[in-house]
């Protein structure tokens, strides 16, 4: 132990832990390199272990701040505890690798967030002492605190998607945004087209892992069985483009996993088990883990799963799987951007495998964010990036929950190659050109209104993004290139300031309760509280109940308007699919098979997605959107439901104030806590059920039209295409009267369902928290009055930092 140290714990009045420090071999250098783990070993005590970790976290940014006086020890603690660096301080880094050296990867051992942490692992670690004081006795008390504090949680999960065709650069973006040069193929690798990647943290080990999830043996029979037939009917006749385009995209499927054998065999011979021997865990429909000490090598590991050949023949294989492949999570180690965000790289929508299309239609509508990525050359005129916006508005808007939608335009360092462009001022000429197209882009989003009726103009920002530029600084500077601002907005995300003082505020609650069950004072206002509490509670629920009902009432009147429309209109709704102008018979037979093979919805390889089941419910959907938008937004803070939980309030917090009830005081904070945890845990609810809810008017049709579909399949021969046209006219002339009706109904006793469940839930909780707060006798409870103090004070710093 050197006099640094002593000093230090003298100047901050630790002197009793001297000794420990002395005895543990803490100098100079390993004190500025103490994380939580070893202050919590060398001070036991709440108390002095808090003014430790304050006085240490002042000495370190005053460190940090003040880089002339950071000496030897501190630097040589930053450079050995930034592992991926193995041990170089960023500035000794050369070349290329040093510009992939990211900041989200630095310690964190300085600002709010790392403080926010502390505070948390504080607290944590303090319910889990506090958890162990309950008694082990069972009664009703114990068990309801052992559940409350059990039920603490700090988990936070924000997804955002990735849409943009093949080439346009998000997996370059997303190596680049997250810091991992090497994470996932890009350039000479072909990004196949059906597999959705997420890419998120892993919070377990400090390995780079891949879960591979398959699709069913079942499901892949059912592809090569449309596949054969597909390839045989289109032989037998003419092909027009979208046709050619599916041929092409199923025989490269089927050549990549079987080679040649393939062509004459049939799909039960191509099921047998020789084709699989190297994923077993297809056949026995478990996950695939992969491992890498790298990204590097993960990535080489990982290639056959997710993408095409490659063109230049660097990857060697015999097969590649990814047609089998459903999913893949990519776990990352040590990256901070991905701590509580995870990044989902999604195909077109209208994949014809159904548990394919049913997951990205769920990764859709739990993006909070979307990023539409194009190259900035083609970026307004290039079709495919705005019809996915308009094909997924739905899903990420009544369906969903997306709040905002970037559209970042790629390769904005592309002008430097542009030949109008002037010789002696290259960067004033990208600049220029970036903010032209950030302008035309905002105006062709403005034209689009069947995304502006989901998507507000504040909700849709433009960024020109150079990944290259980025990494090499030869023309832009770095924040020019505008990664840094993809970067803030991930850290926007990955905020967890309310979800740290969420789980400190509901500690802070159980404490509270806790230390208030354990004194005897205040036996005598109990009584009337709970009386009165249980009075505000039903009038408060009749409150929500009323404006729930309003509500109801007027989707009802909305949709019974839709159905009338639904039924005036399926006719012409029906013949702009089945009957297309700009198709011919012939040329259209190939499509129409295909709509009816997968149950109404069809996506060619290169074409827009054809839903029958959408078009013919797009008069009910429309006569709720407007509606339904406003009684369950996406934007802002506007709450769930109209915000009907707002009207539902105990008044605990105005009852502190009143001196009347001073010695219940700590029992009216629990149950305050409760009441704020209960309704943030039903807005949840809420917004999980509302993406059903709007989605059960097409699942309705859809379910309604599966009679026909399956009628439509089997029809061949001449004729056929007229046929399978009567046929499922016929079906919606017959039951257009019940089909429509149906799927209103359906909606309305979903949301009922959803109305029934919340006053439900608020009833329950609060009953139980009122009864066992109020009428229960705490005389085995014990003193936690020095957690509480500490959890109260970490709280009022919380709430003072924001």
């Amino acid at each position: 132990m050197d006099d640094f140290v002593r000093d230090k714990l003298s100047e901050w009045n630790l002197s009793e832990f001297i000794d420990t420090f002395k005895g543990h071999g803490v100098d100079k250098d390993s004190f500025y390199c103490m994380n939580e783990k070893d202050i919590a070993d060398l001070i036991r005590n709440v108390g002095p272990r808090s003014k430790f970790r304050e006085k240490l976290k002042w000495l370190k940014e005053q460190k940090t701040e003040n880089p002339e006086v950071v000496d030897s020890s501190a630097q040589a603690c930053a450079s050995t505890s930034d592992k991926s660096n193995k041990g170089k301080r960023r500035s000794d880094l050369q070349g290329e690798s040093s510009q992939w050296q990211s900041p989200i990867k630095k310690p964190r051992f300085t600002g709010s967030y790392i403080r926010e942490e502390i505070l948390l692992s504080d607290v944590k670690n303090n319910m889990k002492l506090v958890l162990q004081k309950i008694p082990q006795q069972q009664n009703k008390l114990n068990n309801f605190l052992r559940r409350k504090i059990n039920d603490l949680k700090t988990d936070k999960r924000e997804v955002v998607g990735l849409f943009g065709r093949t080439g346009a650069g998000k997996s370059y973006l997303i190596n680049t945004v997250i810091g991992e040069k090497n994470l996932l193929p890009s350039g000479s690798v072909n990004a196949c087209t059906s597999v959705m990647i997420k890419v998120e943290a892993n919070e377990q080990n400090s390995k780079y892992e891949a879960d591979i999830e398959f699709i069913t043996k079942e499901e892949w029979k059912d592809e090569l069985w449309f596949s054969k037939n597909f390839l045989r009917e289109s032989a037998d006749r003419g092909r027009d483009e979208d046709e050619e385009k599916d041929r092409k995209d199923i025989v490269e499927k089927l050549s990549v996993l079987y080679g040649e054998d393939w062509e004459n065999k049939s799909p039960e011979e191509l099921m047998d088990g020789k084709y699989f021997k190297e994923i077993p865990e297809f056949r026995l429909s478990k996950r695939k883990l992969l491992t890498g000490q790298t990204a590097k090598g993960l990535s080489k590991k990982l290639v056959i799963y997710t993408k095409s050949k490659s063109e230049d023949g660097e990857v060697n294989a015999k097969r590649w799987y990814w047609p089998l492949v459903k999913c893949v999570t990519i776990r990352v180690p040590n990256n901070d951007l991905l701590k509580h965000v995870t990044l989902v790289d999604l195909p077109g929508n209208g994949d014809r495998n159904k548990s394919r299309d049913k997951m990205w239609k769920t990764f859709v509508g739990s993006c909070s964010t979307v990023w539409i990525v194009t190259e900035i050359k083609r970026a307004v005129s290039e079709p495919e990036a705005w019809d996915i916006l308009k094909s997924a508005c739905s899903f990420m808007g009544n369906a969903g929950q997306c709040q905002q939608i970037h559209f970042i335009c790629s390769q904005s360092e592309v002008a430097c190659n542009d030949p109008a462009r002037p010789s002696t001022d290259v960067r004033a000429f990208i600049l220029k050109r970036n903010i032209k197209a950030k302008k035309e882009v905002k105006k062709e989003f403005r034209k689009l209104n069947e995304v502006t009726k989901y998507f507000s103009d504040e909700s849709f920002k433009v960024f020109t993004v150079s990944s290259y530029e980025f990494l090499r600084k030869t023309v832009l500077k770095p924040h020019e290139t505008e990664i840094p601002a993809l970067r803030k907005s991930l850290q926007g995300l990955n905020d967890c300031h309310s979800v740290t003082l969420n789980y400190v505020k509901g500690a802070l609650g159980i404490l509270s309760l806790i230390q208030g069950a354990s004194r005897t004072d205040g036996t005598d206002i109990k009584t009337a509280v709970c009386t009165n509490l249980e009075q505000k509670m039903k009038d408060a629920l009749k409150k929500v109940q009323k404006s729930m009902e309003e509500t109801h009432q007027v989707f009802e009147k909305c949709l019974s308007e839709g159905v009338r429309k639904s039924k005036m209109s399926w006719y012409k709704n029906l013949t702009s699919v089945i009957m297309p102008r700009n198709k011919k018979g012939s040329s259209f037979h190939r499509t129409l098979k295909s709509i009816v093979q997968h149950d109404g919805a069809y996506k060619a390889k290169k074409g827009k997605l054809i839903n029958l089941n959408m078009k013919l419910s797009s008069c009910l959907t429309q006569s709720i959107d407007d509606k339904f938008k406003k009684t369950f937004p996406n934007e802002g803070d506007c709450g769930q439901f109209n915000g009907v939980l707002d009207l539902f309030s105990l008044n605990t917090k105005t009852m502190r104030k009143n001196t009347k009830y001073k010695d219940i005081k700590l029992q009216l904070i629990f149950l305050s806590t409760e009441e704020d945890k209960i309704k943030t845990k039903l807005n949840k609810i809420i917004r999980d059920h509302k993406k059903t809810i709007y989605s059960s008017l097409t699942t309705t049709i859809e379910k309604s039209m599966q009679e026909c579909y399956d009628v439509a399949k089997l029809i061949e021969g001449d004729g056929s295409l007229k046929r399978m046209r009567d046929a499922i006219e016929k079906h919606i002339l017959g039951s257009k009267d019940v089909m429509f009706q149906k799927a209103k109904d359906v909606m309305l006793k979903q949301l009922r369902d959803l109305m029934l469940q919340i006053p439900k839930d608020l009833k329950k909780t609060m009953k139980e928290s009122i009864k066992l707060t109020l009428k229960t006798d705490g005389v085995s409870i014990p003193d936690v009055e020095d957690e509480l103090e500490m959890v109260k004070n970490h709280y009022k710093e919380l709430k003072r930092s924001r």
